[in-house]
C-alpha cells in the first residue's frame, strides 16, 4: 500500500460520534435533573475545603475562564454553607453623649437592630406625651410656685434688712439699669402753712416737722471734708453690704434652679422609669448598650424642655434624631449567615462611607448617614467579588488588604486619605469584620497579584483552579446530558431528542478541539440550547431534533464569519491566488488560524521558495521586514538544522533560499508551517513538483518528525471552503500532524464530502512521508554509504546541492588563477570584495 493510501485518515476517525444507544434515553424526559458542577473535581474540593476553614487569611480566590460556571457554582456553595450557619449579629450606630463627634457602634443578637430602632422611634413619642402631661399638671404648677414664693419671700427679706441698714446710716438704695446706686439724705424742716390758725397748728408750732430727700451735689460740696468722708466710708460700707447681700441672693437663686431642676427631674425620672425599664428588659445583657441608655435618660432629664415644646406646639421645629438609632447592619435571624455579592466593588461599596446633606449652603451630616458597605453586610458570613472589578476600582483592592489584616473597619470618606487640609467630620467606631472573601478571576490576574503584590498570598491562601475541558466517557456523557435535562427543566424550555443531545456533546468537544474531552464553558453549552429551542419552536415542533442543534450551531457562526467571507469573496474573485489543482515547483499551500474576538477560522495562503547558490542560508522574507514573532522564527532555525543534519553530514551547504508567505500583509506567528516551508524548500532544491490540491500544516524538529499544531478543525474546513468554491476533485485534501488526529471534529460538511469521496484527510508523523504524499516520489532511505538512491527526493536535493558546491570551489579556483596573472599587487581586501562580486 503507498503513504499515499495508507496515511489517509478514515472518516469514523474525523470526528467522534456520541453512542446514541449508549446514552440510554430517547428525549430528556426521561433523564433525571442534576444540580451538580460536573469536570471540576479539584476546584469543588478547593471550594468545599476553602469554607470549612475559620481562620485568618484563608480567603478563596477561584481561578478560571469566564463561563466555566465558576461563579454560579461558588455562589451556590456559599448560600448552602451559609444557610447552616448561624445569623451574625446587628450592628447599629447611636449618639455619643460624651464625645458627639464619635458615634458609637453596638452589636445587638440578628434582628435586634430593627426591633431597637422602632422601640427608640416609639419611645420618643410617647415621652412627648408622658412629659407634656406630666408638667401641665397642677400639682406640678403648685409645687413650683410654691418653691418660687419661697425664694421671692426670702429675696425681699434679704432687700428690706439691706434697706434697713442704709437708713440707719441714713442713706437710701436705689435700682437702676446699671445696678444698685447708694445715696446719702439729708433731713430738712417743712415749711409752716400761711393760714393755720387752729388748735393743731399751735401744736405743730411747738413740735417742728422733719422730712428727708437725697442730698444734692452741691449741697455735698459745701460740706467740711471730714463730713465728706464719712458719708463716703458710710457708702463703701453699704456698698459692701450690698454685694454680699446680691451674692447671697444669687445663692438663693441657683437654689431655687437647683430645686425646680429636682423637681422636674423627680418628675422625668418618674415618668421615663416605666418606659426605660421595658426597654432594658426587651434588650437584655448588653453593658455597651445599658451604658449608652444610662446617658440617653441624663440627656432626656436635661432636655425635657424639648418634649414639653414639641407637645404644645407641633409646628415647633424640635430635633429629636440623636434619640434614635442608626441600624447600620441588619440580619435575618431565620437567615443564616450573609452572602454578598459586589459587583460594583468601588471603595464606598465595599467599606461604607458618611453622607453628606446640603443645607443653605453648608455641608451637614450626623451619625444616621453612616452608610455600611459590602464588607460590613458579609460581616460573619461571605463576600464575593470579582478580581477585575475590585481592581479597576481606585483604592477597592488597598481597603480590602488593609481590613482583611486588620480584622476591623473604619468607616471615613475618601477625602480623609487625599485631602491635604484636615476637614472636621464624623469618627465612628470601627466595628470589627469577620468575613469569608470569595475572589473571582482569570489565571493571568491571579498570577500578577502574585508576582506585585507581596501581601496577597497571605490574605487568600487557598485557590480553586477551575478546568477549560473535563474527560469524555459514557459517564461524563451521561451526566451532560442530564445537565441538559436541568437546563430544559429550570428555564421551561422544550425537551432535546437523544439525538440532539449527542450532536450537543459533540460541540462541546469541538470548542476544545478534542475527541477525549468536553468544554467547560457551560455558558457556551447554554447558548447553543437556548438557540436550538428557538429554532424548534420557530418550526413548530414540540422536541429539540438533531437538525435545530445543527441549524443553530450553523446560525452562531453565520452571525460572526463577516470577515471570513470577505477574505473568501477575495479568493473567488481572483484576488487572492491559491491554486487547488496541479503541481508546482517550489509552491505550496500553507494553512493559518485567524482568531478574532469571536470567530476564528482557517485560511489557506500560498507559500513559495526560491533558492540559488550563495551563502546566504535560508531567508524568510517576512522576518527581514519584521512581519514574524519568534515562534515563527525559531521554527525557520529548526528547518535550517534540519538541512544540516540531513545533508552537511559529509559535506558543507552552500544555499541561497528565499521563503515567503504569498499575499501575506499582517503579522504571522506560529511554527505550525515550518513542515510547510521544508517541503517548498526540498521541491525547489528537487526540482519534483508539489501537489496544489493539498494544504499542509505541522511544525517540524531538528529531526524531520512532524509535532501537533491547534486550529487543526479551522484549518481543514477553511481549506475545504476554498476547494468547494472551485468544485471538489476527489484528489484534494488536508495534510496534518498524525498526533492531530484525535484533535480532529469536523462539521459535517466536511464529513459528508470525505464519506463521499470527494476530500480528503492525510495524516503524517515525518517529513519523508509527507513529502511522498506531496510529490509521490520516495522521499529515500540512506545507503550503507550515507547516499541517497539518486531519483528520490533527498537523492536529487543533495544531487544538487553537490553540484552547486563543486561549481562554486570551480569558480573559487578560476578567479584565484586569475588575481595571480594580473599581478600580486592587490590587497586582501581587493581580493575578498573580487571574490565576493563574484559569487
Amino acid at each position: 500500500m503507498s503513504v499515499l493510501e495508507s496515511k489517509k485518515v478514515p472518516a469514523e476517525k474525523l470526528r467522534r460520534r456520541t453512542d446514541i444507544e449508549s446514552l440510554g434515553f430517547k428525549t430528556t424526559e426521561e433523564l433525571a435533573c442534576i444540580d451538580q458542577l460536573i469536570g471540576q473535581t479539584r476546584a469543588v474540593s478547593a471550594i468545599s475545603y476553602a469554607l470549612q476553614v475559620d481562620r485568618k487569611g484563608y480567603n478563596l480566590f477561584v481561578v478560571g475562564n469566564p463561563g466555566s460556571g465558576r461563579t454560579t457554582y461558588t455562589l451556590k456553595e456559599m448560600r448552602e454553607k451559609a444557610a447552616k450557619m448561624k445569623a451574625p449579629d446587628d450592628w447599629i450606630y447611636v449618639y455619643n453623649f460624651d464625645e458627639p463627634g464619635e458615634p458609637l457602634a453596638i452589636n445587638l443578637p440578628a434582628g435586634c437592630g430593627k426591633k431597637l430602632a422602632l422601640a427608640m422611634d416609639d419611645l420618643v413619642e410617647d415621652l412627648k406625651i408622658n412629659l407634656g402631661k406630666a408638667f401641665d399638671n397642677s400639682e406640678y404648677e403648685d409645687n413650683k410656685a410654691s418653691i418660687v414664693k419661697e425664694f421671692q419671700e426670702g429675696v425681699g427679706e434679704l432687700m428690706e434688712g439691706l434697706r434697713a441698714y442704709a437708713l440707719e446710716q441714713n442713706f437710701s438704695i436705689k435700682r437702676t439699669p446699671q445696678g444698685f446706686v447708694n445715696l446719702p439724705l439729708v433731713k430738712i424742716e417743712a415749711e409752716k402753712p400761711d393760714d393755720d390758725t387752729d388748735e393743731e397748728s399751735d401744736a405743730l408750732e411747738q413740735e417742728p416737722k422733719t422730712v428727708t430727700r437725697e442730698m444734692q451735689p452741691d449741697e455735698f460740696e459745701k460740706l467740711s471734708e471730714e463730713e465728706q468722708n464719712q458719708i463716703q466710708k458710710k457708702s463703701e460700707d453699704i456698698a459692701q453690704k450690698t454685694l454680699e447681700t446680691l451674692r447671697v441672693m444669687r445663692e438663693r437663686e441657683k437654689e431655687l434652679k437647683e430645686r425646680i431642676k429636682e423637681l422636674d427631674g423627680e418628675i422625668c425620672r418618674h415618668e421615663i422609669q416605666p418606659v426605660f425599664s421595658e426597654l432594658r428588659e426587651n434588650f437584655p445583657d448588653n453593658e455597651k448598650l445599658a451604658g449608652w441608655m444610662d446617658g440617653l435618660a441624663d440627656d432626656i432629664i436635661e432636655n425635657f424642655g424639648m418634649f414639653v415644646a414639641a407637645t404644645r406646639d407641633d409646628s415647633a421645629d424640635v430635633d429629636f434624631s440623636r434619640y434614635t438609632v442608626n441600624v447600620f447592619v441588619s440580619n435575618d435571624p431565620e437567615q443564616g449567615a450573609p452572602v454578598i455579592r459586589e459587583t460594583n466593588p468601588t471603595y464606598y461599596n465595599l467599606v461604607g462611607k458618611i453622607e453628606y446633606e446640603s443645607r443653605q449652603g453648608y455641608l451637614y451630616t450626623d451619625f444616621h448617614r453612616i452608610k455600611a458597605g459590602a464588607l460590613q453586610k458579609a460581616c460573619g458570613g461571605y463576600l464575593l467579588l470579582e478580581a477585575e472589578n475590585v481592581l479597576k476600582q481606585f483604592m477597592s483592592w488597598e481597603a480590602l488588604k488593609r481590613v482583611l489584616a486588620s480584622g476591623e473597619l473604619t468607616v471615613e470618606n475618601l477625602g480623609e486619605h487625599l485631602g491635604y487640609i484636615p476637614v472636621a467630620s464624623l469618627r465612628p467606631q470601627p466595628v470589627p469584620v469577620n468575613v469569608k472573601v470569595v475572589i473571582v478571576g482569570t489565571y493571568y490576574l491571579y498570577c500578577l497579584l502574585n508576582i506585585y503584590d507581596p501581601e496577597f498570598q497571605k490574605i487568600f491562601k487557598i485557590k480553586a483552579d477551575f478546568e477549560s475541558d473535563m474527560p469524555r466517557n459514557c459517564d461524563m456523557e451521561y451526566k451532560m446530558a442530564c445537565v441538559i435535562s436541568q437546563f430544559v427543566s429550570n428555564d421551561g424550555h422544550i425537551p432535546f431528542t437523544a439525538s440532539a443531545v449527542a450532536e450537543v456533546i459533540e460541540c462541546a468537544s469541538r470548542l476544545v478541539d478534542d475527541q477525549d474531552r468536553m468544554s467547560t464553558q457551560f455558558n457556551r453549552i447554554s447558548e447553543l440550547l437556548t438557540e436550538a429551542t428557538v429554532w424548534a419552536r420557530m418550526d413548530g415542533e414540540e422536541l429539540v431534533d438533531l437538525k435545530h442543534v445543527i441549524k443553530a450551531f450553523n446560525e452562531q457562526t453565520n452571525r460572526s464569519n463577516l470577515i471570513e467571507e470577505r477574505y473568501r469573496r477575495s479568493f473567488e474573485n481572483g484576488m487572492v491566488r491559491i491554486d487547488t489543482e496541479g503541481r508546482v515547483v517550489g509552491q505550496i499551500n500553507g494553512l493559518t488560524v485567524i482568531s478574532l474576538v469571536d470567530h476564528t477560522f482557517g485560511h489557506p495562503v500560498r507559500i513559495s521558495a526560491n533558492v540559488f547558490m550563495g551563502a546566504d542560508g535560508v531567508i524568510n522574507i517576512e522576518r527581514e521586514v519584521k512581519m514574524t514573532g519568534p515562534i515563527h522564527n525559531k521554527g525557520l532555525l529548526t528547518l535550517s538544522s534540519y538541512l544540516g543534519r540531513m545533508y552537511a553530514q559529509d559535506m558543507p551547504i552552500s544555499i541561497a533560499a528565499r521563503i515567503a508567505f504569498e499575499q501575506t500583509y499582517g503579522g504571522i506567528e506560529g511554527d505550525s508551517a515550518s513542515s510547510t516551508e521544508l517541503y517548498c524548500l526540498l521541491s525547489a532544491l528537487s526540482g519534483v513538483p508539489l501537489r496544489q490540491d493539498i494544504a499542509v500544516t505541522g511544525s517540524v524538529d531538528q529531526f524531520g518528525g512532524i509535532q501537533p499544531i491547534g486550529g487543526v478543525n479551522e484549518k481543514i474546513e477553511g481549506f475545504f471552503a476554498y476547494c468547494k468554491v472551485r468544485g471538489l476533485t476527489g484528489t484534494q485534501g488536508v495534510m496534518i500532524p498524525e498526533r492531530n488526529v484525535r484533535n480532529l471534529m469536523l462539521h459535517h460538511d466536511v464529513l459528508e464530502a470525505v464519506n463521499e469521496g470527494l476530500f480528503n484527510i492525510w495524516a503524517a508523523s515525518t517529513i519523508d512521508e509527507g513529502i511522498e504524499i506531496l510529490t509521490g516520489v520516495p522521499a529515500g532511505e540512506p545507503r550503507k554509504d550515507g547516499t541517497y538512491p539518486p531519483e528520490s527526493i533527498h537523492g536529487l536535493t543533495k544531487t544538487c546541492l553537490r553540484g552547486w558546491l563543486e561549481r562554486s570551489a570551480k569558480l573559487k579556483r578560476e578567479l584565484s588563477g586569475k588575481s595571480e596573472d594580473n599581478g600580486e599587487g592587490k590587497n586582501e581586501s581587493d581580493d575578498d570584495e573580487s571574490e565576493g562580486s563574484s559569487i
